[in-house]
This record gives structure tokens, sequence and C-alpha cells, in this order.
């Protein structure tokens, strides 16, 4: 059959075509077309051929472009035309005859092109049949929505889209066995309907709202996870500021305990030398004079007296040079005692910067831990709930388990661990509810339920025995 196929249809379009080529030939001439009425024909045959397979080498690389086969089509009705005017305007036979000839080139074209079309489709894992004849025929109306959404929403198997109808039919008689009328439903009963028109099927729509509180919830926690990491970010902004003026603070005590005491030993210094100085300068002028009184006096006794008396003045300077000496040493003591304290200042100052250093370094340490332990618990809550939405587990089960991991992150298996109210802020419950949750969250733990990395829905010993 393929053998026939192939070499019939080349055979039917090498006879169109070359009906067609010798009718619009003359047609050609007829209308003055002169020697290019020999490739006219040629020219309009062999553009539909040209233009459709444009058309499926387009549609074999993913781009297609409709207009190449609207083109190939006018094309087609043109040499149809042409064929039918070339009888003549009173000879219909003939007209009819003429314009069968191109409708077998045509048609063995586009057997052809669908063919092609089919085997890319199969190979792509694609069903390119549409809504079929029959289905217009009977209901028009809801085939004509069966095909809006089809090809808004790329649905491309047929099956597919009459197996969404028929599970939206059997949920609105659901909805009407239960409430009466589907209308009567609540409106997260009715989302299937609404999400019709946008290709959702019924167990779509309706995980919508879980999927819509779920992202909240991931929004609320990394939101939470910036401010966390914004507050950290200042804190450690507010030490470094705190260690900086710390040590700017040791560099100042220390400069001005080390200005203090130069000055001091300075002054001591010169005091000193000027008493040292006035006391020499008194001592060998007494002695001058006494000396020139001496010579002038005949009286020996009266110069041993003052000699005496010029002994014990420079003795009182001695002992108030030795004082002067002894002031000194002092203030040199002190000035000591002065730069041991702006020592000690500064290996004050270091050790407080090294502390703040070390103090630094561990809280980015536990910024780091705390970001990693964030992500681990935000990865193992992501794949329980990834686990639980394919398990198809009631919204009470999941708050359940979601309280269970609650109480396995405290370290423990104490349900009291964790607060009710924190259980009613995480799950947006009440109190009342949040105990409820609490309470079958330990029955799952004495059940045996241990969620983990691998595998974050692990089941119960009594579901397993169940």
């Amino acid at each position: 059959m393929t053998v026939v196929a192939v070499v019939g249809g080349a055979v039917l379009a090498g006879i169109g075509f070359t009906g067609s080529y010798s009718a619009l030939v003359h047609l050609g001439f007829a209308h003055g077309f002169g020697w290019f009425s020999r490739v006219f024909p040629i020219g309009i045959d062999a553009g539909i051929v040209v233009l459709l397979a444009l058309d499926l080498h387009l549609i074999r690389r993913q781009t297609p472009w409709p207009m190449l086969r609207l083109l190939a089509h006018l094309l087609t009705g043109c040499t149809v035309y042409f064929n039918a005017s070339a009888a003549g305007r009173n000879d219909t036979v003939g007209a009819a005859m003429h314009a069968v000839l191109p409708l077998l080139f045509v048609a063995s074209v586009e057997a052809g092109r669908r063919l092609v079309v089919k085997a890319a489709d199969l190979e792509a894992g694609r069903e390119s049949a549409g809504v079929p004849l029959h289905r217009w025929l009977l209901a028009p109306v809801p085939s004509w929505r069966m095909y809006r959404r089809m090809k808004l929403w790329d649905i491309g198997s047929y099956a597919q889209a009459v197996g969404l109808e028929r599970e939206r039919i059997v949920y609105r008689a659901l909805l009407d066995r239960r409430y009466g009328d589907w209308r009567k439903a609540p409106s997260d009963a009715r989302l299937p309907f609404t999400m019709a028109r946008f290709g959702l099927s019924v167990d779509e729509a309706l995980a919508l709202p879980q999927k819509a509180e779920e992202a909240e919830r991931l929004r609320a926690e990394a939101e939470q996870a910036r401010q966390v990491e914004a507050e950290t970010r200042s804190a450690e902004r507010a030490a470094e500021a705190e260690v900086a003026r710390l040590r700017a603070r040791g560099t100042v005590e220390a400069a001005r305990h080390q200005i203090d005491a130069e000055t001091g030993v300075a002054a001591v210094e010169a005091r000193a030398a000027k008493e040292t100085a006035e006391a020499s300068a008194q001592a060998r002028a007494r002695a001058a004079a006494e000396e020139a009184q001496a010579f002038e006096s005949l009286d020996a006794a009266e110069a041993n007296k003052r000699a005496a008396e010029t002994e014990e003045a420079a003795a009182e300077t001695r002992r108030r040079a030795a004082e002067t000496d002894r002031a000194a040493a002092g203030m040199e003591r002190e000035a000591a005692e002065t730069r041991r304290r702006s020592a000690d200042a500064e290996r004050a100052a270091a050790v407080a910067e090294r502390e703040a250093e070390a103090a630094k370094e561990a809280a980015e340490a536990a910024r780091l831990r705390a970001a990693e332990t964030r992500a681990r618990v935000a990865g193992m809550e992501l794949r329980a709930v990834e686990a639980e939405d394919a398990a198809r587990l009631t919204p009470r089960e999941r708050a359940a388990r979601k309280v269970a991991r609650m109480i396995l992150a405290t370290g423990s298996s104490d349900p009291e661990a964790v607060e009710l109210q924190t259980i009613a802020d995480a799950l947006g419950v009440s109190t009342t509810t949040a105990s409820e949750r609490r309470r079958e969250a330990a029955e799952l733990l004495a059940d045996g339920y241990r969620p983990t990395a691998a595998n974050p829905t692990t089941t119960t010993l009594k579901e397993v025995a169940a």
C-alpha cells in the first residue's frame, strides 16, 4: 500500500502538473505573455510545492508560519481558476476537465504534507488530531469551546481534552448531588468551572488555594529570613563601630599619658638645673666676698668664722639640690608608672580588638550556620509538601505532619516543646484547633513518624500496617 500510495501519488501529481502546464501555456499565449508563457505555469505550480515544503521545514524547526500555507492555498485557487478559464467561457465541461487536473496535483502534495506533519508530531511526542467533524456536527458550541481551549492552552491531544471535559461533567454532577445545584457550592468548590477556560483539570483547579497558601507561606518565610539577615548585618555594623570607638579612645588615652609623662619629666629636670645653678652662683659669690674681706681684715678668726658660715650655706645648698634630685626621681617614677598604665591600656585595647574580631567571626559563623539550617529546613519542608501533594493528603493530615516536624525541629519528641500560639500562627488557625493538631502530631510521633531529607513523608508504623 505504501508503494502504491507513493508511486500513484507521484503519477497523479505528474499528470496534474502536465495538464495544468499545457493549459496555462496556451492561456499565457492567449493573453500576450509571449515566451514567458512557458515559464509562468512552472512558477505557479512549483510555487505551491515550494511554499508547502517551506511550511514543513519551519514546522520541523519548531518555528511554524501559517502564512506560507495560506499563500500555497491561494496559488492553488489561482491555478484551478486559470485552468478552468483556459476552456473558454461557454464550455462548462471543458472548464471542469481543466480544473480537475491541478486538483490532482494539489491533492497529492497536500497528502504528502499531512504525512510529513504526522510523522514529525509522532517523533516529537505530540498529537495533532483536532476536534473531529462528527463532534462539530453533533455539538457545535461545546466543540468550539473545546477547540478554543486546545489552541489557547496548547492541549494537543483530543483525548486529553475529552477527558478534562468528562471530568468536569462528573464533578458538576457530584456537586449537584451534594448541594442541589452546583452554583450553590462554595467558591473554592466552583474553581474547576471558573478555571476551565484556562485548560486546568479539576484536581489542578482545586489545588490552587493550597498552592496559593503555600506560596504565601514561603514568601513570608523568605521575608522573615531577609529581616533576620538585615538585623544581623546591623548588629555586625554596630559591633564594628564600637570596636573602632574603643580603639580610638585607647589610642588617645595612651598618647595623653605619654605626653603628660614627658612634660612632667622635663619640668622636673628644668627646676633641678635652675636650683643647682642658683646655689652654685650664690656659693661662689659668698666665697669671693668672704675672701676679699679676709684679705682686708686682719682678724683671722673672723675670716674662719665666715668660711664656716659659707660652708654651712654650701651644705644647705647641697641638701636642697639632693631634695630636688629626690623630687626628680619621684617624678621619673610617676612618669614610668604613667607609661606602664599607657602600655596596659594599649594591651587592653589590643585584647578588646582581638575579642571583637573573634566575636565578629563567631557571629559570621553563626549566621552562616543559621542560613544553612534555614535552607536545609526549607528544602526539607518543600520536599515534604511536594511528597504530601503526591500522596494526596488532606489539609488536616498535612497540618498534623507539619506540627510533627515543628516538634522534631526543637530536638525532642515532646509535644509541649512547641507552644499552641506558635502552632496557631504557623497554621493560621485558632488555639483550639492548634491543640487538636498538636495532639494528632503527638500520635504521629508515637506511631514512629520521622521525616528525613531523603523521604520527608515517611509513613508511620500504623500506616504501614494498614
